[in-house]
């Protein structure tokens, strides 16, 4: 076991790098947590970059058109018509993803993922649901698997419009083109972990894609360790005309929607309503897409989803899985679930390309890109973190379990000031399972995190007591 700093280095270090920060007394020349990266922070790798540099707003765009082409993409709407409807669209992104899939040595597999919904709220009558759904098997850690998703389904004013125009290009065209470009980028790499892209259907009808999809892993037992939709990432101009072309929103819940009771009285005695694993993903994710690799900043926040919206990561909560959602910076509602209209002031309504920004998708996807080629690449997040509370003491012990990946290098024990929002020290502790620090576990927020041979780190595990 690595010896830990004493309390009293560990405390004077606090205070320093906090004197730091008002040393010069100007709140101008103090940089805050936004302004600055966190502890944790991963510089892209130059395989990152390179994959970076692939992703192309020309294709995000030719995507975007062409799911507009089919007219509307409703859930109700017909399913056998080669030109118009759900089902045109269905067909196209499965040749689509199969195409992504030919070049990737038979390591990518496509498929339709189909089922009736029997009628429900917005669901009428009996009417099938598709998802179209590519994998990526990963080459060292197969069972460990992301998804990321966006959903080709469409709507206008009336949700139970199905022969409208509805041609949905921010929401969510966009999206579903983020999810097929980073397929285009990805599949002819081998990722070391399994990634899931997918393009569902239902959402605007009740998240019916999604859930079927998130049952269906869940009843397989598979280790999602991270899911990300992305909802309405085609602008970045708001209703005002303001714009905010660097800024994406990452929406993640704190109390985990599927909580228990225990788990619940477990979580108020310790505080951990900010350190869910979808939080810790979150952190993650502004740890490795919030730089000059993406041109990016990533904007945390800490709700589920906007006022009266919801998207297609909250099946995965409720079951469970770590889930966040992207969103553009600030929305323009004239050009979402509206009928394609101009009215007698000359304003246009409706949800079309030409109100999209695709430089900004693009970015949007490389955010998306640095986030899953990297946790797809590094270790996984730690197992069963413990925080011994056995005795008295002003000291902390944690144990973990150590992880599968054959080049694992060893684990971090990262801490920070309960009022803090970001991981702000970091202490290597080499390849153990187990580590004390001289610090009181009654002050601060404790976490581990695995690190492989080539230097990528896990997002951070967040230890339950154990007496």
């Amino acid at each position: 076991m690595r010896p830990s700093p004493t309390r009293r280095t560990v405390l004077t270090a606090t205070a320093a790098g906090a004197a730091a920060l008002t040393a010069t007394g100007t709140a101008e020349a103090a940089p805050t947590s936004a302004d600055r990266p966190p502890a944790t922070a991963q510089r892209p790798t130059r395989e990152l970059r390179a994959l970076l540099r692939e992703i192309d707003a020309v294709r995000i765009e030719a995507t975007v058109r062409r799911l507009v082409s089919f007219g509307t993409r409703h859930t109700l709407s017909v399913q056998d018509d080669p030109d118009r409807g759900i089902g045109a669209a269905r067909d196209w992104l499965l040749a689509e993803l199969t195409s992504c899939a030919a070049a990737s040595g038979g390591r990518m597999a496509v498929e339709l993922q189909s089922y009736v919904q029997e009628p429900a709220p917005r669901i009428p009558t009996p009417t099938k649901i598709t998802n179209v759904v590519a994998t990526l098997r990963g080459s060292v850690t197969p069972e460990r698997v992301y998804v990321v998703s966006g959903h080709y389904d469409s709507r206008v004013t009336d949700v139970m419009d199905a022969t409208s125009d509805a041609p949905g290009a921010d929401d969510d065209a966009s999206g579903v083109a983020v999810v097929l470009e980073l397929a285009r980028v990805m599949a002819k790499r081998r990722p070391a972990s399994t990634i899931v892209f997918a393009a569902v259907a239902g959402e605007e009808q009740g998240l019916f894609g999604s859930a079927y999809l998130a049952q269906q892993l869940k009843a397989a037992g598979t280790d999602v360790q991270g899911m990300f939709t992305n909802d309405i990432v085609g602008s970045a101009t708001a209703d005002d005309g303001t714009r905010d072309p660097y800024t994406i929103r990452l929406f993640t819940e704190g109390v985990p929607s599927s909580e228990t009771p225990e788990q619940a009285a477990l979580r108020r005695s310790v505080g951990g309503e900010n350190d869910s694993a979808t939080r810790q993903l979150a952190r993650f994710v502004r740890d490795v897409a919030d730089n000059d690799a993406t041109g990016m900043r990533v904007r945390v926040i800490y709700r589920r989803d906007r006022y009266l919206r919801g998207g297609d990561h909250i099946p995965f909560l409720e079951r469970g899985y770590p889930a966040a959602r992207f969103t553009e910076p600030a929305e323009d509602f004239a050009h979402q679930h509206q009928n394609v209209r101009v009215d007698d002031t000359g304003k246009q309504y409706g949800d079309l390309p030409e109100f999209c920004d695709f430089p900004f998708t693009a970015r949007v996807a490389k955010v998306n890109a640095a986030a899953l080629w990297t946790l797809a690449q590094a270790p996984g997040t730690p197992k069963n973190p413990r925080i011994i509370t056995s005795n008295l003491t002003n000291s902390t012990s944690l144990t973990w379990a150590r992880g599968p990946e054959p080049d694992l290098a060893g684990y971090e024990v990262v801490w920070r000031e309960t009022t803090s929002p970001e991981w702000t020290h970091v202490l290597p502790v080499g390849d153990a399972t187990t580590h004390e620090v001289d610090l009181s576990k009654d002050n601060v927020f404790f976490g581990v995190r695995a690190v492989n041979r080539s230097g990528l780190r896990s997002p951070v595990a967040f230890p339950s007591p154990q007496s």
